[in-house]
């Protein structure tokens, strides 16, 4: 599969032939899902706490005498029982929702969604982006361009910038963009990649992908 490279004036300057490896593997729906699922779930925190029969305020009286009122014996009103008593087994606010899943199911799951895009003629080449103009005005432009060169992307709602690193003027050009994130290569994964409707991704990290 190919991919368009352009510049940074949204000027067609090539073409590039995208590795197999990554662009061109079995898709995989299922791991794809179960990829998005462990990495919700892993940003997930226990905020919930019900109080215990020694945390809720009360009495500590016996509420009635163990013989003799033909009620059956008790102890206190804090027990679960009780209206107002402390919960049994309710949960306690440490409660652990982490899931793991292996380098290689996950390395399969980024490579699927990758190949949908390829497929789909939704990811273009920027040969240079180091050198773009750190103003959002820039960036506008810059993408506007693009759209107008790019039918696919022209119809996209949400477009994903993937650059190897962090790159300032590509951060203060498009930071401010509705619709428009910026993803790295060493913070990427299923759920942000699959959220994207097209993909503008850096030569270099192309070259990255490739190593």
């Amino acid at each position: 599969m190919k991919a368009q490279i352009y510049n940074i004036k949204a000027e067609k300057v090539g073409e590039t032939t995208l590795p197999k490896e990554i662009f061109d593997v079995n898709v995989s729906d299922k791991l794809v899902a179960q990829s998005i699922r462990v990495y919700l779930a892993n940003q997930r925190s226990s905020f919930a706490k019900a109080k215990t029969r020694s945390e809720v305020n009360g009495t500590r009286k016996k509420v009635w005498p163990q013989k003799g009122t033909g009620n059956a014996r008790h102890g206190n009103r804090t027990a679960p029982i009780f209206v107002g008593g402390g919960s049994a087994m309710g949960p306690d606010g440490k409660q652990n929702y982490s899931l793991k899943i292996n380098k290689s199911m996950k390395k399969q799951a980024i490579n699927s969604v990758f190949t949908k895009f390829a497929k789909d003629k939704k990811i273009l080449i920027i040969d240079k982006f180091n050198t773009l103009s750190p103003k959002t005005k820039d960036g506008i432009k810059f993408l506007t361009g693009l759209k107008a060169a790019d039918e696919v992307l022209s119809k996209s709602s949400k477009i994903g910038i993937i650059t190897s690193k962090t790159l300032i003027p590509v951060k203060r050009a498009f930071g401010n963009l509705k619709n428009t994130n910026l993803l790295s290569l060493k913070s990427l994964n299923v759920y942000k990649l699959s959220q994207q409707n097209f993909l503008i991704l850096s030569q270099k990290a192309l070259k990255s992908l490739k190593k």
